[in-house]
């Protein structure tokens, strides 16, 4: 790999390692040492496999500009792009990697090179964030080249996807990693502040005065004596005997995590990523399940960054005008039974649906019912004067 001995409008960009934003935790009496890369924080982590899991299972449809609305296309370009894309994995785990390397390893950047053979798409290859550098190209705001293993290459030939593109090279992404380095930081803080109150030692819940003057006092052997003979019943829940004069025992409530207010700081530092990521506070496990919040994040969010993919993809990858890539996300959207039921059956009876398309939806098999009906009352606009009933 080539090296650049200077940063300027030529050389390319630096990551730090896995692609993230670096940051040293140090705080206190409980110090945190190391050097701790935001994708290793668990919520951060949790929140954007999440995103990328459901734009995984999303299909991949190839489509059609047609008079009278556009239509789905099968053929070999199709099976290659939504079933096999890539030789060694499978097509969720292919885009999983290249969703993952987008929102949190590669800053807002996922780079992917489609491999083609005798002008054949053969294969798309998603390339780790570490390999990547991006070169503005010198003099120009506008142009850049993108290094990978330390090759320039341009842009034009490789499938570069953008999330929260940088205001001063548009082209490039910068992702949203930045905003939550502090709310990771307090987080990680608050896992070892609990993880040090769990291992003291320190937290008795009984205290035992006894008589500085025992002979037995003074060293660990004695003192470990007076407690077999005193405090340690022979049999469990068996009363103590203990000396008046001697011992004065007092029962001490220990701190717990709630007196910290650990729980509450850790909900609201969810909340705040929950919030910066776009996903529900539910999925970072705070407060219950809500259908209309997931359904307004599937509609939003999620459809936001798969139409981000679907754009960039039909730019590299299709060259016909009247075609374009298009991902599903209305298989994400959650609806009980009933009320797709009702929806679908209300379609069938206008005729917009037929009963081998709601058999589908409701993950049944075919069974020959390809024909549209519709109730005899539904007629066209045209011939509503024609009714017997208006003929009198």
């Amino acid at each position: 790999m080539s090296k650049f001995k200077r940063r300027g409008a030529g050389a390319p960009e630096r990551r730090s390692s896995g692609g993230c934003v670096a940051m040293w935790m140090r705080d206190g009496d409980i110090c945190l040492q190391g050097y701790t890369r935001l994708a290793d924080n668990p919520e951060i982590q949790t929140a954007c496999l999440r995103i990328a899991e459901m734009i995984s299972s999303m299909t991949i449809w190839l489509m059609e500009n047609a008079q009278g609305g556009d239509r789905r296309i099968n053929n070999e370009l199709s099976a290659q792009i939504d079933i096999h894309p890539n030789r060694t994995m499978t097509r969720a785990q292919w885009m999983t990697a290249i969703v993952m390397n987008l929102l949190l390893y590669g800053n807002g950047n996922s780079v992917v090179i489609p491999h083609t053979k005798e002008g054949l798409l053969e294969s798309l290859e998603p390339v780790s964030p570490e390999r990547v550098a991006f070169v503005p190209v010198r003099g120009s705001y506008r142009d850049y080249r993108i290094a990978i293993d330390g090759r320039l290459r341009n842009p034009r030939d490789l499938i570069h996807i953008v999330y929260n593109p940088d205001p001063l090279y548009p082209w490039k992404g910068r992702g949203v990693t930045a905003n939550l380095k502090d709310i990771a930081k307090n987080l990680k803080q608050a896992q070892a502040t609990e993880n040090a109150f769990m291992a003291s030692e320190w937290k008795p819940s009984i205290i035992v005065k006894v008589d500085g003057l025992t002979e037995e006092f003074y060293s660990p052997e004695g003192r470990e004596k007076l407690l077999q003979s005193y405090i340690n019943p022979s049999t469990p829940g068996a009363p103590w005997m203990i000396p008046a004069e001697a011992f004065d025992v007092q029962q001490v409530k220990p701190l717990t995590l709630n007196d910290l207010a650990i729980k509450d700081t850790v909900e609201i530092d969810k909340r705040t990523i929950a919030s910066v990521l776009g996903v529900p506070p539910f999925v970072l496990g705070v407060g219950d399940f809500n259908r209309d919040a997931w359904n307004n994040f599937v509609q939003t969010k999620v459809r936001a960054i798969a139409q981000t993919i679907e754009q960039e993809m039909t730019r590299a990858l299709i060259t016909s005008p009247k075609w374009y890539l298009r991902l599903n996300y209305w298989s994400l959207l959650d609806y009980d039974v009933w009320t797709m039921s009702t929806t679908l059956l209300n379609g069938a009876d206008r005729g917009f649906i037929s009963g081998d398309e709601w058999r589908d939806r409701l993950h049944m098999p075919p069974a020959g019912l390809s024909e549209y009906k519709v109730l005899e009352n539904y007629i066209p606009y045209d011939m509503s004067g024609d009714q017997e009933k208006l003929k009198k």
